[in-house]
């Protein structure tokens, strides 16, 4: 089809999915923007998620880098939004994403400790962030670096993506959607109609 990039058939792909994937009744913490209970009672979340793919630590490793790219401040962060389940559940259902995933969490713990001498979940905030800037920044990117730097790219679109297909996520851009109107209403930020104000992720 005309004018329609790689990167936006993929993003209407992972649309698609997301509708599916929000009756998932695993999820503890991730919901889909675009849940509707009405006045149906809901099934009980589970009090925790059960990782589908990831290992203890490797889940924990996901869940450190989303709240690193999109941390809690005034509102809600990407481990509140439960962006790490999003996650999870995407990668178990898609195997081109698997190994790309596994091989660079293990790329970005052999650099934690080649750098600090620990994996990257036992690192300090502060070394965690020093490390991410080398792979997030272009000024501080090394050509000895380019796996970590692709692995960074990879986590934080599904980052992004998690968290502003979350109901929390979309509750941040104060989305009408989310409400039932009588009329369809107008964007609330008239002065701003490309969303300028919002927050950009950290990194």
């Amino acid at each position: 089809m005309a004018n329609q990039s790689p990167d936006r058939r993929e993003m209407l792909a992972m649309l698609a999915k997301v509708a599916v994937i929000g009756q998932f009744p695993g999820f503890s913490r991730w919901a889909c923007a675009g849940e509707h209970s009405h006045d149906q009672p809901s099934s009980p979340r589970p009090a925790t998620y059960q990782p589908l793919f990831f290992q203890p630590s490797e889940y924990k490793t996901i869940d450190q880098l989303t709240e690193l790219i999109i941390p809690k401040d005034d509102s809600p962060g990407a481990h509140d939004a439960g962006v790490v389940e999003f996650i999870d559940f995407m990668v178990a259902h898609d195997d081109e994403l698997q190994y790309p995933f596994r091989a660079g969490l293990a790329w970005l713990n052999a650099f934690a400790t080649e750098k600090y001498g620990a994996d990257f979940s036992g690192l300090t905030p502060q070394e965690q962030e020093i490390l991410l800037g080398k792979l997030a920044y272009r000024a501080q990117r090394s050509p000895v670096e380019v796996q970590g730097q692709e692995f960074f790219a990879l986590v934080r679109k599904y980052t992004v993506f998690g968290y502003y297909t979350s109901r929390i996520g979309l509750e941040e851009l104060d989305y009408p959607g989310l409400q039932i109107y009588s009329a369809s209403p107008e964007c609330p930020h008239k002065d701003d109609p490309e969303h300028k104000h919002l927050p950009a992720p950290r990194f």
